[in-house]
């Protein structure tokens, strides 16, 4: 099974800090580095400053939501970043409410973008043209495109795209999902042996995702209908994660002992995912570098 690394884009830390990672995970020898779209930086631009402090890591871009970038804005990026000689890939997504509204965007029919963005970004890197424009010069390596999936009609939109990926799922959900694919990667937080605060820390990225469409029902499988039904109520987040009990972090991360991780890894690689793509805390917390090392493809 490969094994990536995610950029955590943290809020609370500069953007140095998602740096930081990147050339870790290049100088340990994994092979690709995630550079999400969130809501700090630019994906593309960031990934270019990326190549010119690295050696050899590939890159892939986004997930971008295709309810904010055009097919053609994400042909040419991707473009651009791959004319520095660094293989690169995209991801697609439809995002949230939130980030369109952002943008000045709609996800009304956001199901229908994502399937028909995935084709004509496919199209575009084969030299051919979409609306009357074609790329001057696709990239020389054709780029993996991956389509985050999650919802019925998300999962449609990947099968014909070269790989799928999940989000922060639990190895049942991972189980049912990842066979609609034949390259399912999927994200999960990783800690190797964290200390409390950093479990605390880590469970919080976690509570905006209750009460969400999709991923309370995973929840509610797992165990945590009751959770889900209170952050549902529309709580404050503080007292969503009073409530949190400890072991939901590990029911969609890897965290612990390195031997635990494995294990966990392996339940993933049987639940049908070829890949998983750590996203480790932020470089200054004690596990950072630790797990980012103990899992890297050497071995560290």
């Amino acid at each position: 099974m490969r094994t990536s690394v995610v950029l955590g884009q943290w809020l609370d830390r500069p953007i140095d800090a998602d740096t930081e990672v990147a050339l870790l995970a290049d100088r340990l020898g994994y092979s690709e580095l995630w550079v999400p779209e969130m809501a700090k930086v630019d994906s593309p631009a960031f990934a270019a400053s990326i190549v010119g402090r690295t050696d050899q890591i590939e890159l892939t871009l986004g997930p971008l939501a295709v309810t904010v970038r055009s097919a053609v804005q994400i042909a040419m990026a991707a473009t651009t970043v791959a004319a520095t000689g660094r293989a690169t890939n995209v991801a697609l997504g439809t995002s949230s409410n939130v980030v369109a509204r952002w943008h000045g965007r709609s996800r009304v029919g956001a199901a229908d973008q994502l399937a028909a963005t995935r084709r004509d970004v496919a199209a575009l890197f084969a030299g051919e043209r979409v609306n009357g424009y074609r790329l001057p010069q696709p990239p020389v390596r054709p780029p993996c495109i991956t389509v985050a999936a999650f919802g019925p009609r998300a999962l449609d939109a990947a099968q014909p795209a070269d790989r799928m990926v999940l989000n922060m799922v639990t190895v049942e959900t991972a189980a049912r999902l990842a066979p609609r694919h034949r390259n399912t990667a999927v994200w999960l937080c990783a800690a190797v042996d964290p200390t409390d605060e950093e479990r605390a820390w880590l469970a919080r990225g976690l509570v905006g995702y209750l009460a969400a469409p999709g991923y309370g029902e995973m929840f509610v499988e797992a165990g945590y209908g009751d959770l889900v039904e209170f952050a549902r109520s529309r709580p404050g987040p503080k007292e969503i994660f009073a409530r949190m009990p400890p072991d939901l972090l590990d029911d969609v991360g890897l965290v612990g002992g390195e031997a635990t991780i494995r294990d966990r890894m392996h339940a993933y690689e049987h639940a049908g995912v070829s890949e998983v793509c750590i996203v480790p805390p932020a470089p200054d917390l004690p596990s950072s570098s630790r797990t980012i090392e103990a899992l890297a493809p050497s071995g560290g």
